[in-house]
């Protein structure tokens, strides 16, 4: 290999391993798998933000138990025993 200016680590002398391992840094970007796993993400958290609100539309909230789990109860007015 030739140390041109621009190569970055593929102008490092490196083992087999080291790129097998660290495969992302020896290929170039692909813009459709990039597309596709913003989409993924997007929708994801969308559904999530989705499901919140729909609960909270429902007249539930969110609750932190002392054991660190997150559970919905329902609201209850001063009113309700």
């Amino acid at each position: 290999m030739s140390d041109k200016s621009g190569n970055g680590i593929k102008s490092l002398r490196t083992s087999t391993a080291f790129r097998i391992l660290n495969f992302e840094l020896y290929t170039r970007p692909n813009k459709i798998i990039m597309t596709f796993g913003f989409f993924c993400f997007v929708t994801s958290f969308g559904y999530i933000f989705y499901m919140r609100q729909k609960y909270q539309n429902m007249g539930y909230y969110a609750v932190t138990t002392d054991t660190g789990n997150e559970v919905y109860v329902k609201k209850k007015s001063k009113w309700e025993t």
